[in-house]
């Protein structure tokens, strides 16, 4: 049986609630661009994997209406509430083992997610059995390879390299692939996808910008990982913090990477 993976399994719950809906002020913006650019309308069904704090799925389901259908799938539901319109049906469960009817979602959209499973390609498979022919999948993955300290003191930055370091061996170590992002077009483009699509943004972040305030937080709530990879100290995390909070420090901490295709009738 596959077990979850998750890497923030088992961190403070306060915390992760605020890093998730730090994300969603981050990332909603550009994510609901890309989504709205698939055509997505009134009737639609969509599946949404891995909602977090559940901005999308609501959104989404204000657009799909009551005639629509949006099903979030999530390893954890607790952030998603108890009361939700009709249209929008909460389903706690693993995207590689959950039972979805075959070809029947006009959208699939997971963000942040495939990072987390060693057995991405199945999962990749099992979103794109699921979506209809002439149907739309929009993945956004973070490229960890693109993280690089620009600005800042020598031992701010060689800190932030030994994060990135742990970033690194925390994710190989468990199978998982820190620049997934990176391979989302050939993987779709071996699947026969149509009308693909990629994008890559690698920000140059100041310290205290909410990019770098949800890197230092995701810091905090993985300390011992990180420690345990044997690439940081407990200085390097203090002076991570640190550095993430300088408004005269940049750096690129990731990339997000983003791909959109459809599914070829027949």
């Amino acid at each position: 049986m596959i077990q979850p993976d998750y890497v923030f399994t088992s961190v403070e719950e306060r915390r992760e609630f605020d890093r998730l809906q730090a994300i969603e002020r981050e990332c909603d913006p550009a994510s609901r661009r890309r989504l709205a650019a698939t055509g997505l309308t009134a009737g639609w069904r969509c599946l949404e994997v891995g909602p977090g704090a559940g901005s999308l799925m609501t959104w989404m389901g204000q657009i799909v209406g009551p005639s629509g259908h949006v099903t979030a799938l999530d390893l954890t539901i607790k952030f998603l509430g108890e009361r939700q319109p009709s249209q929008i049906e909460i389903r706690q469960g693993d995207i590689r083992t959950a039972v979805l009817a075959p070809a029947s979602f006009d959208l699939v959209h997971a963000r942040f997610v495939l990072i987390h499973l060693p057995e991405y390609e199945l999962a990749l498979d099992r979103m794109l059995a699921a979506l209809k022919p002439g149907g739309w999948i929009v993945l956004e993955e973070p490229d960890f390879s693109a993280s690089r300290g620009i600005a800042g003191s020598p031992a701010h930055l060689a800190a932030m390299d030994h994060v990135h370091q742990a970033i690194h061996r925390m994710y190989d170590n468990r199978g998982m692939d820190d620049a997934v992002g990176l391979k989302l077009l050939p993987l779709l483009q071996a699947r026969g996808l149509a009308d693909l699509s990629m994008e890559h943004e690698a920000p140059v972040s100041a310290g205290g910008s909410s990019l770098a305030a949800i890197m230092a937080l995701s810091a905090v709530q993985l300390r011992d990982k990180y420690l345990a990879t044997g690439a940081v100290t407990e200085e390097d995390l203090q002076l991570y913090g640190d550095f993430a909070a300088d408004p005269h420090s940049r750096a690129t901490y990731y990339a997000t990477v983003a791909v959109a295709g459809q599914k070829r009738a027949g």
